[in-house]
């Protein structure tokens, strides 16, 4: 549930909190044909949008007309005040909603009359009323076009960060088609040259790609998975933190550009999910802090700018376990895994005395044999399933946690995160 005291205006306030903001919040309102239409937008510095619609003040998670009509206001107006401002020449291709969108946060509430009220699909999270993005996008239109006129200066910066936007786009839609049709140049083959381990398997619908920690783990992956389904693509060091980086700079990021080239569906506005060259991706790296780390830095840039992967329950994390208790020889010999301490007390009871304990300090400790049977074996393995549940606040999260703003990161470290003598490593 969401409450705030100001509406929509106090909404997209909240969404850019820990933002460096470029505008002020701007607040439309209208009505039309019965339809009461309430907006509010402010852009910020970031390279991805927030759009939260919602309907007789229920969420539409899966937007509808009225979203598309906000969106096609949005990129006329802009196209419009470009051209009369000769920021874009007639030579020019009109800039695409997307690039328009890049940095928005904006809510969107509309009261919609009972006979003009329609859904699609029996879940009600997108709207369907055909009157709805007529009415959106006039009323939008009509206000924003009025804004940009009495603010120049700022209209102005609004459409060259738009164009940097387009530039970034069309290099990353270069690199998807060339991944996709094969007409890689030599540099980009050098991309997945002695990189990636592709599956036999050429059904997107049941590969999956392996993310590796390290070439060690990389090693003990290949020779551990089931080569007709499973890819490996060892990562080399931590990636860029993609929620700080310009588009330019994060495709100049070599591991990141091995990613966009594997999984082969582009990246940011560009990323389309049919064209996707496996059905699960999934992050395996060491249980320590760096792995953590390097979790982190994956799943901000698949949440940036591979979101409908997200989205669609295509990204996971792989869980490894912690212990290896044995006992005996040979054929004997037992063997279990536990993933946390209190599984390693259970085994303590079960095995009894004389038993063999080993800590993994690190996936490259495992040989190729119990990383198949712990982590990579479909019957046997544990994975993650990278959800979002709240776009609002899971938006809010990454910003803090990976955003360029010290003091909220450090506040939300302080009333979340207990540190103890023992996990210091003092003593």
């Amino acid at each position: 549930e969401f409450h705030y005291e100001n509406g929509v205006q106090d909404f997209v306030s909240y969404l850019n909190e820990d933002k460096e903001t470029l505008t002020p919040v701007l607040y439309f309102e209208g009505e039309d044909n019965g339809f009461q239409v309430e907006v509010a937008l402010q852009y910020n510095d970031g390279f991805s949008d927030n759009i939260l619609s919602f309907v007789n003040n229920v969420r539409t998670k899966d937007g509808g007309t009225h979203e598309t009509g906000l969106k096609s206001a949005i990129t006329k107006v802009m196209n419009d005040y470009a051209r009369k401002t000769g920021l874009l020449k007639e030579k020019d291709k009109n800039l695409e909603g997307s690039d328009y969108r890049e940095g928005l946060a904006a809510v969107l509430s509309i009261l919609v009359p009972e006979e003009h009220l329609q859904f699609e699909g029996q879940t009600k999270d997108k709207l369907g009323s055909p009157l709805a993005r007529p009415v959106v996008d006039g009323i939008v239109a009509d206000k924003l076009t009025f804004f940009l006129m009495e603010n120049g200066e700022l209209a102005s910066n609004l459409i060259r960060k738009a164009i940097k936007a387009r530039d970034a786009r069309e290099a990353a839609r270069k690199a998807r088609d060339e991944s996709r049709n094969g007409k890689k140049n030599k540099k980009d083959k050098g991309l997945l040259s002695g990189k990636l381990t592709p599956a036999q398997s050429k059904n997107p619908a049941k590969n999956e790609l392996y993310l590796v920690e390290g070439d060690s783990a990389g090693g003990s992956a290949k020779q551990g998975r089931d080569r007709k389904f499973q890819a490996i693509l060892p990562l080399r060091g931590k990636v860029i933190n993609t929620a700080k980086a310009k588009m330019a700079d994060i495709l100049k990021n070599e591991e990141i550009n091995t990613m966009i080239y594997t999984i082969g569906a582009g990246v940011g506005a560009d990323f389309s999910i049919e064209d996707a060259n496996y059905d699960k991706i999934i992050i395996m790296t060491d249980a320590d802090t760096d792995g953590a780390h390097i979790q982190t830095l994956l799943l901000t840039f698949f949440y940036r700018y591979m979101r409908p992967l997200v989205e669609a329950g295509h990204v996971y994390i792989a869980l490894p376990p912690l212990y290896k208790m044995s006992k005996g020889k040979g054929k004997k010999e037992e063997v279990a895994y536990a993933w946390t301490d209190g599984e390693l007390e259970e085994l303590r009871k079960q095995f009894g005395k004389g038993a063999t304990l080993q800590r993994y300090k690190g996936l490259g400790e495992m040989n190729a044999d119990q990383l198949w049977e712990t982590t990579m074996n479909p019957e046997t393995r544990t994975l993650i399933r990278v959800t979002i549940e709240d776009l609002a606040r899971a938006e809010r999260r990454v910003n803090v946690l990976m955003g360029d703003k010290v003091e909220p990161r450090r506040k939300w470290i302080e009333d979340n995160v207990k540190f103890t003598l023992e996990e210091s490593g003092v003593f």
